[in-house]
C-alpha cells in the first residue's frame, strides 16, 4: 500500500490509524534515510496508543525506550542507527521484546538483517518534498498480511 502524506500532520495522523490495529506482540519496522519521518510516524502510532505524542523522542543514544499504552501494554520503541553490526542488535536481548507482551517499534529495522522478525509490518517512508512523504506498508508473515488489511480498511474510512 503506498500513501502520500503532504505534511507532518497527515504522517502522525497515518500512525494514529496503523495503532488502531496494533496488539500484544506486534511489531512494526521502519526503513527511511535520515528526517524522512521514522519518528513522526512513530509518534502517531503512539498518541493512538494513548502515549502523550512528547513523550516519545528519537531514543538514538539509548537504542531503546519503554512507555506504557492507555491499556497499560508495554510499547518499545526502538532506534538502531548507531548499530553499526547485527549481531549488536543480539546482544540487545531482542527476544524479550520483540516477542514478549507488547508492541515494538523499530527505527532503522534494515540494521536488524538476519534478525528481521518473520511476522511484522513494514513502513518506509522517502521524502518528496518539503514536508511531502511517500509512506509504503507492506508485511511479512501471516499477522502481517492481517494488520495490513485491517489498516488499508482503516485508512479508507
Amino acid at each position: 500500500m503506498k500513501l502520500l502524506s503532504k505534511s507532518i500532520k497527515e504522517t502522525f495522523g497515518i500512525g494514529e490509524k496503523i495503532a488502531k490495529n496494533l496488539g500484544k506482540g506486534d511489531i512494526v519496522c521502519l526503513f527511511g534515510d535520515l528526517g524522512s519521518g521514522k519518528t513522526v510516524i512513530t509518534k502517531g502510532i503512539a498518541a493512538g496508543l494513548g502515549i502523550k505524542k512528547n513523550k516519545v523522542v528519537s531514543p538514538t543514544f539509548v537504542l531503546i525506550r519503554q512507555h506504557r499504552t492507555k491499556n497499560n501494554m508495554p510499547f518499545y520503541h526502538f532506534d538502531l542507527y548507531r548499530l553499526r553490526d547485527c549481531q549488536d542488535v543480539a546482544g540487545l536481548g531482542y527476544e524479550e521484546f520483540f516477542y514478549g507482551g507488547g508492541i515494538s517499534i523499530i527505527e532503522w529495522a534494515d540494521r536488524l538483517k538476519q534478525f528481521m522478525p518473520q511476522e511484522c509490518l513494514k513502513i518506509k517512508l522517502s521524502v518528496k518534498g518539503k514536508t511531502s512523504r511517500l509512506v509504503e506498508i507492506s508485511y511479512r508473515g501471516n499477522r502481517g498480511r492481517r494488520l495490513m488489511e485491517d489498516i488499508r480498511e482503516n485508512i479508507r474510512h
